[in-house]
């Protein structure tokens, strides 16, 4: 076990996605989907994030152990210079520093979007959830109390937000990651590799 690569994710790899993201449905609160999604509706969901923003997939020895994924924060048009990010690692492989080369990655290219803030919601509690968050500068700024409810139980989400632009009086346009350079994002999914520490 060894080789470590960073990169776009692709619609066909929605079914190893989909094995990271299943226990998380099925045994946590983290998320608070109740079902598995079919392959069908999985893959539908990553082709449009793709088709806007940075869908990134984590691959020790091939096969994807982690993902993260930006998304519309509201659907306002005034709104379309923040992006929310969601994150999922898998459990064999949480103290392999693979949040933190995904993060550092995805928040890079989102200010190649011009992208000026970033939102993160996290179920409460997810300490592991709140220490990446905050090592990446994320801060609190509001709690949803009892929200949501998953396994018999009520649940916070906690909010989080960072800024990552200048927000200047004119903003320049969003760009979807299709117009992007795809050598700038290679450079910087090349790097943020590096960060990954295999034990």
């Amino acid at each position: 076990m060894g080789k470590v690569k960073i990169r776009l994710a692709k619609e066909t790899d929605a079914e190893e996605i989909l094995e990271i993201y299943t226990p998380y449905i099925t045994n946590t609160a983290i998320t608070f989907e109740y079902d598995i999604p079919n392959i069908s509706d999985f893959k539908n969901r990553i082709k449009t994030i793709c088709s806007k923003y940075p869908y990134l997939v984590c691959l020790i020895d091939e096969k994807i152990v982690g993902y993260t994924y930006a998304h519309e924060h509201n659907e306002r048009t005034a709104y379309q210079w923040n992006a929310g990010l969601s994150i999922y690692i898998d459990e064999r492989f949480v103290s392999c520093k693979i949040g933190i080369a995904l993060y550092n990655s995805i928040i890079d290219i989102l200010k190649l979007q011009n992208i000026q803030n970033l939102y993160v919601s996290i179920a409460s509690p997810n300490i592991k959830s709140e220490r990446l968050h905050q090592h990446f500068g994320f801060k609190l700024c509001g709690i949803y109390h009892n929200t949501g409810y998953k396994f018999g139980s009520w649940h916070d989400v906690m909010l989080f937000e960072k800024y990552i632009g200048t927000h200047p009086i004119k903003p320049d346009y969003i760009k979807t990651i299709k117009q992007i350079d795809t050598k700038e994002i290679d450079t910087i999914l090349k790097k943020s590799s590096l960060l990954v520490k295999l034990l």
